[in-house]
């Protein structure tokens, strides 16, 4: 029996090099149920590539990664997926033309017993499933080009959930959001800690890891600079970590 303690996921001594670069340098992370990590850092720090490894479009050269305290094998996005990890990225991979409950099941359509696509069976699981994390969502038969950027992240979110994610990865959720669309997003994110979804949120933005996160991960240069509690730190410490890569604890 696993103790209550142990993390979703723990990532320990990964490494990646790509042309003799270390994208990754040896980095350790982990993230428990119910928890938001931060994963902060310049364009080019590695924490795109980390998270990248999780997902499964990258092998790492080296390290581990532990699924519930299980030595897991992530190769490929489809093993990531039976690991339950789920990858929301900023494009959010809709397809615009099509409604939510289409994009919702996009590859992965509700049939008939004739084999036939099942529209309705798919729209009323995308109400239920909507219903549950964002009850205000009206725009079910619109395409989700026609959709606001909060409720564009409703419906990858929803997709994601609907197919059992446990560990989510989100890369800028709130990207070019106005003030109202991200507090949309925060509400969400809070819905599905309390559903014990651990999630990985990749940003540029102290501000949104301050207010979202848990913990913050910084890296710069492919190296961890270092993981703190949000709460134990100010925006100012979090800048020092990420421009001049010093971890607030040294000065204590």
């Amino acid at each position: 029996m696993k103790d209550i303690q142990t993390p979703l996921v723990e990532m320990k001594d990964i490494h990646i090099s790509f042309g003799g670069v270390k994208a990754v340098d040896h980095v350790d992370v982990h993230l428990h149920a119910g928890e938001v990590v931060g994963l902060l850092g310049h364009n080019g720090a590695g924490k795109s590539t980390l998270i990248k490894i999780l997902s499964g479009a990258y092998r790492a050269d080296g390290g581990e990664i532990l699924i519930n305290g299980e030595k897991a094998s992530i190769n490929n996005p489809r093993d990531a997926r039976s690991y339950n990890i789920e990858t929301i990225y900023q494009t959010l991979a809709l397809a615009d033309n099509l409604d939510a409950a289409s994009n919702l099941f996009l590859g992965r359509e509700l049939v008939t017993s004739l084999g036939l696509v099942d529209d309705d069976a798919m729209e009323a699981e995308t109400r239920r499933i909507m219903g549950r994390l964002n009850p205000n969502f009206q725009k079910f038969s619109d395409p989700v080009s026609a959709l606001s950027g909060g409720q564009r992240q409703s419906v990858a979110i929803a997709r994601a959930v609907y197919f059992n994610a446990r560990i989510l990865i989100m890369d800028e959720p709130t990207a070019a959001l106005g003030p109202q669309e991200t507090k949309m997003v925060s509400e969400l994110i809070q819905k599905l800690k309390a559903e014990g979804i651990g999630i990985f949120l990749i940003s540029h933005d102290i501000h949104d890891v301050m207010e979202l996160c848990d913990r913050a991960s910084v890296m710069k240069n492919g190296k961890l600079v270092g993981t703190v509690n949000v709460a134990d730190v100010t925006d100012d410490d979090l800048l020092a970590m990420i421009i001049l890569g010093k971890n607030p604890a040294e000065k204590r």
